[in-house]
């Protein structure tokens, strides 16, 4: 499956999400406790804007280094994180009062971008594609939970914009029309995130039939 290809076409589903979003419906429900403005800011937030400045950070990989073990990278950029579902098992596995702060400032983001970012939304996409065509695939670049190569960091972004996509779609009650490539590759992920969290067999049994998910269940 070709990373770049489906980030490229969510953003572009995504910009053009936002643009049939009645006006109206705004400052209604959106999921959780965020409006769908604020829901909408916080899907650009992560899933556009961060991505220049994340990849802005690429340096070439370069053979393992013996301080860290498992890890590769050149000086300080060694690899932390070596795919995309230990992105998101790592946000999970951190204290609670850390998941907790992480969580309020997610909503403060959500709101800033709201007010700021949601007249830009194609221009900020078309700065993430050109940060990404500036890099390879295994450079390595500092994400917030440490250093991953592009490849695995960016299917992380893909994954923000199908899944909250999804949601802003549901919210506004417009079709989201993601190109099936990405959100099987978002499907995938939610999947292998299941594994590294240890619910594998509860995912793999409840899409089988033989038995539900929990309550409330949520890889993320």
């Amino acid at each position: 499956m070709d990373y770049r290809r489906t980030y490229r076409s969510a953003a572009v589903t995504f910009v053009d999400l936002v643009s049939r979003v009645p006006a109206e419906r705004l400052d209604g429900p959106g999921l959780g406790e965020w409006t769908l403005r604020e829901l909408i800011g916080h899907t650009v937030s992560s899933g556009l804007e961060q991505v220049p400045g994340v990849l802005a950070t690429a340096a070439s990989s370069a053979p393992r280094s013996p301080s860290l073990p498992g890890a590769t990278g050149g000086g300080s950029r060694a690899v932390n994180i070596e795919a995309p579902e230990g992105y998101f098992a790592f946000v999970r596995d951190v204290p609670a009062e850390l998941y907790a702060a992480a969580v309020a400032a997610s909503g403060d983001d959500a709101r800033r971008a709201a007010a700021d970012l949601l007249g830009s939304v194609g221009e900020l996409a078309g700065r993430a594609t050109q940060a990404l065509a500036a890099v390879g695939d295994d450079d390595v670049v500092t994400t917030p939970v440490g250093g991953m190569r592009v490849r695995d960091w960016l299917p992380t972004r893909t994954f923000e914009l199908v899944v909250h996509g999804s949601d802003v779609a549901a919210a506004a009650g417009v079709l989201a029309g993601f190109d099936p490539a990405a959100v099987s590759e978002a499907t995938l992920l939610a999947t292998r995130i299941a594994v590294a969290l240890g619910e594998g067999s509860a995912v793999l049994s409840a899409l089988t039939g033989r038995t539900p998910l929990p309550d409330k269940f949520s890889v993320v």
